[in-house]
């Protein structure tokens, strides 16, 4: 749901992710009971319609594409596609990768490209197939990402396949280096299109994204070439698509937000080039730490430095008249930058810390781009799933062994907030301005984004911190005007919630003794934790053309308040 607000005081906005890693083994703190629940006023304004809300949420991705295949990637791909039946968009990594499609850590393959013995081009979509057809079939789309290198490709191909674990080894490899002949590596681009339109259909293709690589500013990793065989990579690739689909929709560069100009450059260079661009895609990534010592010892977010990243790049496309009128996919939009990584800096990815952080950056996204006037059309998760993982293992992921953990929930609510936005003031909301510099410090950042879809009033509230320590509650009165006439008499509320007890996997493991291997019972009951849950409340107080709501919102919970018509 993009927030596109037009009024001054309208804020639609979207959420993602809850997670947080089992070698902490830590059960989420309660919020001291000493401590007086914080005052907050929300009011919205349900007469007063604004854009139609635009679910830019519903963009995901991960780096292994061989697990989408595997018995937890179909589940957790299915839940994915039934939030938005084919409005959903999934990229990945190693689509052209070779290899036997064997998965691994940062790693996949398709051996979609080899060659024979005298140098002539072999394809083989075998592989690549079933991903995209595993994705079509839960109504999932791709979002293509043209790479890596194939081998009989690579420019510097030995050693190939990278030997990266988490805290060591090396990821830039073979697939990382230009190819040797940029005509073949046109050609395999214009197959594997062509090929695709004949599958799938021209204008189930024409929906897709395409773009080129990852991160080719990252020459550590992704990119073993200069900025000038990138852009030619880049031209190559986005030919090789027009030609077998000129109505394509054609875009890039997914760049890491390091705070470099690399961004102006590819603008002026497909501008200079020719070269068609219907979107452009960056990253923007934050950066937790570890705050104190000891059993004082917390996660500290990084949402400032998040969004000084997005900042950075918006700031160079709102500079170029061309591209200012484009839309915008921060094709990477995460706390931090490695799903695959675990340890202790990462202790808030399994519970309600990821879960809120989602929601306060998402809207902070949306609002800095809103204020340059810019088209922001996708945020893309980068997490997924972890295939035969110990549970809740520690990885930033949407399910653990299948089981939705409380992230995939703040998704849920997402798919519900729809129509169009009204405005939703919080007296506890943090000003965009600070928290650009300085992120959520001392008091808490407790807001509102509200929808209206004929007579279904939907308000979701939520309760960050940077910090991953107790906090008192809030105690969150709505105030509702205008209310439409169906629901000025005995409306029907609904309370949907993400918090340290409810649609949270991760607790109810936690309290289970943290089994290895659950059983066929504790799995079901994990399996039920996971489910998005309703609860009582809030009670409500009807007056003459609105209500008042009052919630107790914990610290890191999300709530979403639902009016409609009684009987």
């Amino acid at each position: 749901m993009r927030r596109t607000l037009k009024a001054a005081s309208a804020a639609l906005a979207l959420v993602a992710a809850t997670a947080g890693p089992a070698q902490e083994r830590r059960t989420p703190p309660p919020a001291p009971a000493q401590a007086a629940a914080i005052p907050v006023s929300i009011a919205v304004d349900a007469g007063s319609p604004g854009a139609p809300v635009d679910p830019v949420w519903r963009f995901f991705g991960a780096d292994e594409p061989n697990y989408a295949t595997m018995k937890d990637g179909r589940t957790t791909l299915a839940t994915l596609g039934g939030l938005a039946p084919d409005r959903v968009y999934f990229r990945t990594h190693n689509l052209l990768t070779t290899g036997d499609g064997t998965a691994a850590l940062k790693w996949g393959s398709t051996n979609a490209y080899t060659e024979d013995a005298q140098g002539r081009p072999r394809y083989d979509w075998t592989i690549v197939d079933r991903i995209f057809d595993t994705y079509r079939e839960r109504g999932v789309k791709p979002y293509v990402e043209i790479g890596f290198m194939p081998e009989a490709l690579s420019s510097k191909p030995k050693p190939y396949q990278h030997d990266w674990r988490p805290g060591s080894g090396s990821l830039r490899t073979g697939w990382a280096y230009p190819p040797t002949d940029y005509a073949k590596w046109e050609e395999l681009i214009f197959q594997w299109v062509l090929h695709c339109v004949e599958r799938y259909g021209r204008a189930e293709v024409a929906s897709w994204y395409f773009q080129t690589w990852n991160e080719p500013n990252l020459p550590q990793y992704y990119w073993g070439g200069t900025q000038a065989e990138f852009f030619r990579l880049h031209d190559s690739a986005i030919r090789g698509v027009r030609r077998a689909l000129p109505e394509a929709r054609v875009g890039g560069p997914d760049i890491a937000g390091t705070g470099d100009q690399y961004l102006t450059a590819f603008m002026q260079h497909v501008q200079q080039a020719g070269t068609p661009t219907d979107f452009v895609s960056f990253h923007a990534k934050g950066n937790p730490e570890l705050v104190g010592e000891g059993a004082g010892q917390y996660v500290r977010m990084g949402l400032s430095t998040q969004l000084k990243a997005a900042e950075n790049e918006y700031a160079q496309i709102a500079a170029d008249p061309v591209f200012r009128k484009k839309p915008i996919i921060i094709g990477e939009a995460d706390p931090e930058g490695c799903a695959a990584c675990q340890g202790p800096a990462n202790a808030y990815r399994n519970g309600t810390m990821y879960s809120s952080y989602t929601v306060a950056s998402f809207v902070r996204l949306q609002q800095l781009a809103q204020r340059r006037g810019l088209n922001l059309e996708g945020i893309l998760t980068w997490a997924f799933e972890f295939e035969d993982q110990a549970p809740f293992a520690g990885f930033r992921q949407l399910t653990s062994g299948g089981i939705d953990l409380p992230v995939m929930n703040v998704f849920k609510m997402f798919a519900m907030l729809k129509g169009r936005v009204v405005p939703a003031v919080s007296d506890q909301q943090r000003a965009l301005d600070d928290v650009l510099a300085n992120g959520v410090r001392g008091a808490p950042d407790i807001g509102s984004i509200a929808a209206i879809d004929g007579n279904r009033l939907a308000m979701l509230v939520w309760h960050y911190h940077d910090d991953d320590r107790p906090g008192p509650d809030a105690a969150v009165r709505l105030a509702v005007a205008n209310l439409p006439v169906a629901l000025r008499r005995n409306p029907r509320v609904t309370q949907y919630r993400v918090d340290r007890t409810h649609s949270n996997s991760y607790a109810a493991w936690l309290k289970m003794g943290s089994p290895l291997a659950p059983t066929n019972p504790q799995r079901a009951e994990l399996l039920k934790a996971g489910e998005l849950a309703s609860i009582a409340g809030p009670s409500i107080t009807m007056q003459r053309n609105g209500a008042t709501l009052d919630l107790t919102l914990p610290r890191t919970g999300v709530s979403l308040v639902v009016l409609e018509p009684g009987k």
